[in-house]
């Protein structure tokens, strides 16, 4: 033995493009060292749709699983060899766990934002409001749908991009209201804001800086907010979003929560054990501190 780095016997990344931002290698590493896991590593790979394919076909034995980020969440589902009901249900799959010859889709978000909600501490409400209608929303309308919410009104750009969140609402036994988005200036946008300010709770699964003219409206307009915010950014954080709603007298949850969560239960399925939350939590904030994430 030299003491050096540990011969690497289980493979895993993320993927995703872009993906260089990506904090699951800091959450993930924090996870192994937690469970005195040696030989285990976690990359990033930047691939898109088009690669996919040939990524997943390259795989060999000593790849033990990956993370899936956009665009590939729904790319995925016809690549592999299973799907779990959950991740089939919300047409996202956020995690593959890989065998010899066999590659099984999964979605952590979900059971990961039910435990953000049940973290806080609140009585979770029967009505909320899903800013965004792509997969990350799709995974948000379950996750409240496991937590008894029945009424939620979706903001998404175009009707169109809400179809398939609207579609896996109708599955979960939800009522769906879709509603028009903020203008790119947010000054004669037809959002009926109080709708947002008023609500108990509303999750954010739109990308850094999309809810930005939101932000502007709920600042210029809101005369104080009612309910929870979780915002699914974790960085540059906090969101313009999440400022405007402290402000407002609302408490906010950032999205590193929800990563940490999701994370934690993807290790699971990789290697067989469930890390402590504290130190990737911690190894999370951290990294973003210092500008590493």
């Amino acid at each position: 033995m030299n003491g050096g780095e540990p011969q690497v016997t289980h493979r895993c990344a993320v993927l995703g493009s872009p993906v260089a931002h990506s904090l699951s290698p800091v959450l993930h590493r924090a996870a192994y060292e937690a469970l005195g896991l040696r030989g285990w590593r976690y990359v990033r790979h930047e691939c898109d749709e088009t690669g996919l394919p040939a990524f997943l076909a390259g795989l060999d034995p000593t790849w033990a699983g990956l993370s899936l980020t956009m665009p590939l969440k729904r790319a995925a589902i016809p690549l592999l060899d299973e799907v779990s009901p959950l991740a089939l249900a919300v047409e996202a799959v956020n995690t593959v766990v890989c065998a010899p010859g066999h590659r099984r889709g999964e979605n952590t978000d979900v059971p990961g934002l039910q435990s953000v909600l049940a973290d806080t501490g609140r009585p979770v409400p029967a009505e909320a409001v899903v800013l965004g209608g792509g997969a990350t929303a799709a995974s948000a309308l379950a996750a409240l749908a496991g937590h008894g919410v029945r009424q939620i009104t979706v903001y998404a750009r175009t009707p169109a991009r809400a179809r398939g969140a609207a579609e896996t609402a109708s599955r979960f036994g939800l009522a769906v209201e879709v509603a028009p988005w903020p203008g790119p200036d947010g000054s004669d946008a037809p959002v009926d804001l109080a709708r947002v300010y008023e609500a108990p709770l509303v999750v954010s699964t739109v990308p850094s800086g999309a809810a930005d003219a939101l932000a502007d409206l709920l600042a210029r307009r809101a005369p104080a907010v009612r309910g929870l915010l979780v915002d699914v950014v974790y960085a540059p954080w906090p969101t313009p979003l999440a400022t405007a709603w402290g402000r407002l007298g609302g408490p906010v949850v950032g999205g590193l929560e929800m990563l940490v969560h999701q994370a934690a239960l993807q290790v699971e399925l990789f290697a067989g054990v469930r890390p402590p939350i504290p130190p990737l939590r911690r190894a999370g904030e951290a990294a973003l501190a210092a500008g590493t994430a």
